[in-house]
């Protein structure tokens, strides 16, 4: 008897060992599949409730499309208000070689520029702001201050910045240049293989439309 109720326990612990095995993988299973569905879709929704209205304007007025703008805020901020800030130490780096006369220009910065800024003013400079992460040396260009791209009215001066700087690719529907030319400068490659720092950013920029696009469309439904 002894022996048969050993035998019962034994199989009780196999078989409940089994279970919670199975259990925990598919726990994991929904979590990894899909996590980054319920992430995406949370910022998705920071960035309506926190940009989505200055950039339906904004975009408008500049006849730009308005969920390329969004993504683009999703990209770099996923939608949040208040969001670290991002220092650039190799722009700093040549910011500091053309302020001291090493570097004759970096981009549109030239010394005349940067004869009045101090390091605090290079960092600043050096660190990209606002929803789109715009850098911070890029107001000189624009001919406002750094409080411009950070303080109340960042969207609106980052969709300047975006309309000068390739406003016209956006308006041709060349998405795939408009992200990687955001990110780095350049247009997308023609051997397929991007030089953003994440190599996924045009591909999850390019998601990230989509997802606008729909909710924008399913708006549309449920006005007419």
């Amino acid at each position: 008897m002894a022996a048969k109720k050993r035998n019962r326990k034994s199989w009780f612990s196999i078989n409940t060992i089994s279970i919670l095995a199975v259990f925990a993988i598919a726990v994991m299973y929904i979590v990894y599949t899909q996590s980054p569905k319920i992430i995406e879709s949370y910022n998705q929704n920071e960035v309506d409730i926190h940009y989505g209205k200055e950039i339906d304007l904004y975009a408008s007025t500049n006849q730009l499309p308005a969920h390329y703008l969004k993504a683009l805020a999703m990209l770099e901020c996923s939608g949040r208000k208040d969001f670290p800030k991002r220092f650039e130490k190799h722009v700093y780096t040549r910011l500091r070689e053309v302020k001291q006369g090493k570097r004759k220009k970096y981009e549109h910065v030239t010394p005349q520029l940067l004869k009045d800024a101090d390091d605090n003013a290079l960092r600043n400079l050096a660190t990209s702001w606002g929803p789109f992460q715009i850098m911070g040396y890029k107001c000189i260009e624009m001919n406002i201050k750094i409080e411009d791209l950070r303080g109340e009215n960042a969207v609106y001066w980052g969709i300047q910045w975006i309309e000068k700087s390739y406003g016209n690719l956006l308006r041709s529907g060349k998405f795939k240049d408009a992200f990687h030319i955001h990110n780095t400068g350049r247009l997308y490659p023609k051997n397929n293989k991007p030089l953003t720092h994440n190599p996924q950013y045009v591909a999850n920029g390019l998601r990230y439309m989509e997802l606008f696009e729909i909710e924008n469309n399913e708006l549309l439904d449920m006005r007419y």
